[in-house]
């Protein structure tokens, strides 16, 4: 099929060429936004009323147009021309015609081939409702290749380069060295225990040691607003940044650690994909990161959460799951998709030792950030967590801070309290690997 500049023009005119009047009918556009990444790329379009539309896909060049029917344009849909960055990978460009009286045509130009998606969304919390465009890779790469060429890129880039810090063979040399108590001159010699064995170093096991950071919310999902207008979703990924950078420059017992993200920009991606992603890469850890927020802006101090199969163990941990369990339907999820039973049948397959491992990944976790700001509860609360529901992974969910309370928003904000969180966050996994050596995997480097 040739979509033909004719058959854009029909009923009207180019989105360049339109005047400013316009026809008032059905739907009102209330605004546009485009969210790219490496991952795939989004197009929303909200109104104030539901929008009904029809697609066809054109292969050669690689294309998609939209008929959105009820509607005419208006300066908020026109925006969307030039809404399109020049590094989106996926969206060339857009153009927008009144194909028919009441129906807008939109023609996405692509840079590959997509498989796109087109969904609707009932209103919620700020939005009303919203057309999503979905453009995902026709040939998506595989995270794990990735990292591991990532690693060999790294290494071939210096023809001696030096070892990674190894703070856990710090660690455990610290541990092996014990004094022997001098008995004073004189004095009885008292019956001292047998020193506990010193710990055994683990095995090396050749291969990446994969920590998978979970910047919680993106794209159409803020996440929490502080007083000040900070937005959850931005103070986390920064967070994430830094800790990342302390991880690729650290190794386990002599084995490189690697961070993978499950987003690396500002974009949305559902709970259970952050399960699936987190997965492929065979993360030994998966840490999630957010900013926590209450009714009361007297709130404060960091939390530390882990996945209840039963109840949660506190009605503070329940309320915070099932408001973090909600971002699927602010960011905006296609529930219709093909393999939407298949997540969720994923999603319940948590298991008693991943919990036992996410605990005591959660209690070093805890300790750490201890040192430099508040607790908000000096244990490690439990919850039903969709984005915890690995059941191979040691999962934690990590509230740095209340964002609603103006003291720590601002300290949120600071790089010196950003610093200080991803370190404290590094000993922690330190620790953690200090007293649960890393298993041997199928794929290494």
């Amino acid at each position: 099929m040739t979509l033909r500049r004719r058959d854009l023009v029909r009923g009207g005119s180019l989105v360049l060429l339109l005047g400013t009047a316009q026809i008032a009918r059905g739907a009102t556009i209330l605004a546009v936004r485009i969210w790219p990444a490496e991952d795939y790329s989004r197009v929303t379009i909200e109104s104030d009323g539901q929008l009904a539309s029809r697609q066809i896909v054109v292969p050669n060049p690689p294309r998609l147009a939209v008929d959105i029917d009820g509607i005419d344009l208006n300066p908020a849909l026109r925006e969307l021309v030039a809404k399109v960055r020049t590094d989106d990978p996926f969206i060339a460009g857009i153009r927008i015609g009144q194909n028919a009286p009441g129906v807008v045509r939109l023609v996405v130009d692509l840079k590959q081939q997509v498989l796109p998606q087109v969904f609707t969304l009932p209103p919620v919390a700020a939005y009303q409702h919203r057309l999503v465009i979905d453009f995902h890779p026709a040939h998506p790469v595989d995270p794990l290749e990735a990292l591991i060429a990532e690693r060999m890129k790294d290494v071939a880039a210096g023809e001696a380069p030096a070892p990674a810090p190894d703070p856990l063979g710090e660690l455990i040399a610290r541990q092996q060295t014990v004094p022997t108590p001098r008995p004073r001159p004189g004095a009885s010699q008292p019956q001292v225990p047998s020193p506990a064995p010193p710990p055994v170093a683990a095995a090396r096991t050749d291969r990446l040691i994969i920590i998978a950071l979970d910047p919680g919310h993106g794209g159409e999902d803020p996440g929490a607003l502080g007083p000040s207008g900070t937005r959850e979703k931005d103070i986390v990924l920064q967070v994430a940044h830094r800790l990342r950078d302390r991880i690729n420059a650290t190794s386990v017992n002599g084995n490189p650690m690697r961070a993978f993200l499950t987003r690396d920009a500002d974009y949305f991606v559902p709970l259970q994909v952050r399960v699936q992603k987190a997965r492929r890469v065979q993360a030994d850890l998966f840490v999630s990161i957010h900013a926590d927020a209450f009714v009361t802006p007297s709130a404060s101090g960091a939390s530390v959460f882990a996945l209840s199969q039963g109840g949660a163990s506190s009605a503070a941990a329940r309320w915070m799951a099932d408001k973090e369990n909600k971002a699927d339907l602010i960011g905006g999820v296609n529930f219709k998709a093909a393999d939407a039973h298949v997540a969720q049948a994923l999603l319940d397959m948590s298991t008693a030792a991943q919990i036992k491992d996410s605990l005591k990944l959660g209690g070093v976790l805890l300790g750490e950030i201890g040192h430099v700001g508040r607790l908000h509860k000096p244990k490690v609360e439990q919850a039903g967590f969709a984005v915890l529901k690995a059941p191979d992974i040691p999962s934690v969910l990590v509230e740095t801070a209340f964002i609603s309370n103006p003291d720590e928003e601002a300290k949120l904000r600071s790089d010196s309290y950003q610093d200080d969180l991803a370190d404290a966050l590094m000993r922690g996994i330190v620790r953690y690997f200090a007293a649960n050596p890393p298993l041997a995997r199928s794929r290494s480097v």
